[in-house]
Order: C-alpha cells, then sequence, then structure tokens
C-alpha cells in the first residue's frame, strides 16, 4: 500500500491543527507559571509553523495524481487503526486533555505522549511508503516531531 505526498502532507496537517488545539487549550489555563506559558506559547506557534510548511510542501502535480498511488480500502483501514491509537483521536481529545491535566508536569506528559504517538504514526508511513519524495518529507516531519519531544523532555527537567 502506497500513499502520494499529498495524503502524507494532509495527515501531517490534520495531527498539527490538534497540537495546535491543545497547546492554545492549555493557554486559557489560570494555573501556568511564567515559564510553562512561554514554552506552551513556543509550541503552538510551531504547530502553526509547521501547518505552514507542510502545506508549502504540496504542488499542484500532487492534486492532480492524488489516490493513484493509493488502493483506497486498503489504505483506510491503515490508517484508520493507526489513527485510533493515537492520543488525539476523538474531534475534542486535545481540548479534554489540556483542561483535566491536574498540573503542569501532566500537561508536559500528554504533549511528550502526543509528539511520541505522532513520531510512530509517521515512522508506519515512512515504511509503507517506497516514493523516495514522499519519504524525505516524511522524514522532515518526524525530524520537526523529534525536535518537539526533545525541548518538552527538556522543559519537564527545568520544572
Amino acid at each position: 500500500m502506497e500513499f502520494s505526498l499529498n495524503e502524507v502532507i494532509e495527515l501531517a496537517i490534520q495531527i498539527e491543527k490538534s497540537g495546535y488545539q491543545f497547546y492554545d487549550t492549555v493557554l486559557q489555563r489560570k494555573d501556568l507559571s511564567n515559564k510553562a506559558k512561554e514554552l506552551i506559547e513556543r509550541l503552538r506557534n510551531e504547530e502553526i509553523n509547521h501547518e505552514r510548511i507542510f502545506k508549502s510542501l504540496r504542488t499542484d502535480n500532487e492534486f492532480d495524481t492524488m489516490g493513484d498511488q493509493v488502493e483506497w480500502q486498503a489504505a483506510a483501514s491503515f490508517l484508520k487503526a493507526i489513527s485510533d491509537s493515537h492520543v488525539f483521536n476523538k474531534p475534542d481529545a486535545a481540548i479534554k486533555s489540556a483542561i483535566e491535566a491536574a498540573n503542569e508536569i501532566d500537561i508536559i506528559d500528554s504533549a511528550i505522549h502526543f509528539e511520541k504517538d505522532t513520531l510512530i504514526f509517521f515512522h508506519s508511513l515512512h515504511q509503507n511508503t517506497s516514493d523516495t519524495t514522499t519519504q524525505k518529507i516524511i522524514k522532515k516531519i518526524i525530524d520537526e516531531e523529534v525536535s518537539h519531544v526533545v525541548l518538552l523532555a527538556k522543559i519537564k527537567r527545568e520544572l
């Protein structure tokens, strides 16, 4: 089963939107320290930036060929299985997680879990894609998500 570049990018965009929703909701909490608030703002803004970057990677050709490389029924089953296990797999899951976190450490732990789930998701896509251009884009996405995990782990140690 193959995934087109456009499909991979669309998945990445949807995940970034969930991340943005989580971080934006966290910023509405009144119990954040200034340090945590700065970090969360930075991560929220990076989600917006990643979405822009991912959108810029698409070309008109990608839209024209969307779906040509995919057997849709098999792809839908694969994507559903992976996305069902994703920490923010329900529409309001990001908001619920942000609201229910007991403290800053719980918020950071939820964010780390989200970023790690995202890494697993894109590693799975990478393994199921043979097109070298698409693999390079997925690798860029993975590298961006790794940088988030590293940053979150650093901040958690400092809290």
